[in-house]
């Protein structure tokens, strides 16, 4: 072979494998969270329900809004409010006001105090929700803790949660 057909050869192989490496990050993405696109049924009262598929790991994701700025929501139960890695907190228009010692899973930390304007998950919409930026926190994952998901109804079944939020 010449060298210009070697050449082709790898760079054939280098596309091949970068497709490939492309296709399954995006299996992978898809295990992780199965709700990246979260979609809405309102009915004629006004009522909002949403679907959401659990991940290979029991959990519950989706892919949300905080003051119109995408973001990746785990609901979690265990936790009272909702809690922001304090990194975000610029890039989602908050700010830290008050320090706050708080009891998390790993232990005791403190965390500053915000409030979200608006938080949509799906058509579901919120509007003044406190949170706390959480130092602890390193990567981009959200806690959607009670303090929002107290204000739904929530029905577990078939590794599916539905969402309800009722008109006000």
């Amino acid at each position: 072979m010449d060298k210009i057909s070697k050449l082709m050869w790898v760079i054939f192989w280098s596309l091949a494998l970068l497709a490939l490496a492309y296709y399954f990050q995006g299996k992978l993405d898809q295990q992780y969270n199965p709700n990246q696109s979260v979609h809405s049924a309102v009915d004629g009262s006004g009522k909002v329900s949403v679907i959401l598929k659990q991940n290979r790991q029991g959990h519950y994701l989706a892919a949300g809004t905080i003051n119109a700025q995408p973001v990746v929501f785990l609901l979690d139960t265990g936790a009272t409010k909702i809690s922001i890695p304090a990194h975000l907190g610029p890039s989602l228009g908050l700010s830290g006001q008050q320090i706050q010692r708080v009891k998390t899973a790993n232990g005791s930390i403190n965390v500053k105090s915000t409030t979200i304007n608006s938080l949509t998950l799906g058509e579901i919409k919120f509007h003044g929700l406190k949170a706390h930026l959480n130092p602890g926190m390193t990567d981009n994952t959200i806690l959607l803790g009670m303090n929002a998901l107290k204000q739904l109804e929530l029905l577990q079944r078939n590794n599916t949660l539905t969402l309800t939020q009722y008109a006000h």
